[in-house]
């Protein structure tokens, strides 16, 4: 296995604990401070309903003549224009959702006008409308999905070990989720079905990694019953070290191709996908395993072993009440 850190290295990450959460709270906090300043998140029409209009132009043209063409429409009042691919020959128009049109007559009051300002030099590409209760319900359970999904992980942490490591994970998973939902809507990033998508693969992403930790640390603890909490909890972390950049790197040059040539129907999504990496892998390291330390004890408690002189008194006590019995 390629070592990124040096073998042996032992690394004070629970030292940097009360850093890492200042750090983690300031960006949380300016996060849904934005969205409580935008009233919510950005939704796309999967969720608010609405229409969306893909176009292709012959040659290039800019983005105040395609509204100028468009706003004598009723129905594209208030309409956003987005283009994409970098050519200003693709559009994406996006309107409110109208009960009275279907999607053939948004189509052909658009091709009306679009008609008299380029003539036949584009072509609408696609049409997608979705209605305000569809909307409703994807988004009801899109929100379900996230909620099962850390319920599911909190269950199975604490089967798998204790109700302290499901604490920290839950908490990681938590921070993890808050962090990428901030910078959405920071960066002004719709919510589709997509990004709901990438906020359940961060999830399952950031868990894996802290499980991996996790492990690593128990092992130590099993290994060495003299090691401190803290102790076991920086060899642990350090030891994986290697593993965890060795992932979130290789990881992160697949998202960022993604986020980079994907084109725009992927932007939301690889950057939520960006943006969870890096959190989860962070979290991972200086969230859930500090965590671990909130209470007293030993991380695994120890067995009781009985020695051999209870374990003789037991078997006498035990065959008396046989004797009784008979």
């Amino acid at each position: 296995m390629i070592q990124i850190v040096k073998p042996g290295i032992l690394i004070d990450f629970v030292a940097k604990f009360k850093i890492a959460i200042g750090i983690s709270l300031l960006l949380i906090l300016i996060g849904v401070g934005n969205l409580i300043m935008q009233g919510g998140p950005k939704l796309g029409i999967e969720f608010k309903g609405g229409t969306s209009i893909q176009l292709q132009f012959d040659k290039p043209i800019k983005v105040t003549e395609l509204r100028k063409a468009v706003s004598s429409i009723k129905t594209f009042k208030d309409s956003r224009i987005q283009s994409f691919g970098g050519t200003n020959q693709q559009f994406i128009i996006y309107t409110k959702a109208s009960t009275s049109s279907t999607t053939k007559n948004i189509e052909g009051e658009l091709k009306q006008a679009l008609d008299k300002y380029f003539h036949s030099g584009y072509k609408i590409m696609k049409v997608d409308m979705v209605g305000p209760k569809i909307g409703k319900e994807f988004r009801d359970k899109g929100i379900e999905a996230v909620i099962i999904a850390l319920i599911a992980i909190l269950i199975y942490i604490s089967i798998r070990f204790q109700y302290r490591f499901a604490l920290g994970a839950i908490t990681a998973l938590f921070h993890d989720v808050l962090i990428t939902v901030g910078f959405l809507s920071l960066f002004g990033y719709e919510f589709t079905l997509d990004v709901v998508a990438a906020i359940l693969t961060i999830v399952g992403y950031s868990i894996n990694d802290t499980i991996v930790i996790y492990d690593r640390i128990r092992e130590k603890v099993k290994n060495n019953r003299k090691l401190s909490n803290v102790e076991a909890i920086n060899k642990g972390v350090s030891e994986t070290l290697s593993r965890t950049i060795l992932t979130a790197g290789t990881t992160l040059f697949v998202v960022l191709a993604l986020y980079l040539f994907g084109g725009h129907a992927l932007k939301g999504m690889s950057f939520a996908l960006l943006v969870g990496i890096i959190s989860g892998t962070y979290s991972s390291i200086f969230i859930a395993s500090p965590v671990l330390l909130i209470f007293k004890g030993p991380l695994i408690p120890e067995k009781k072993e009985v020695d051999s002189a209870d374990r003789f008194k037991q078997q006498i006590e035990f065959d008396m009440k046989n004797i009784r019995g008979n």
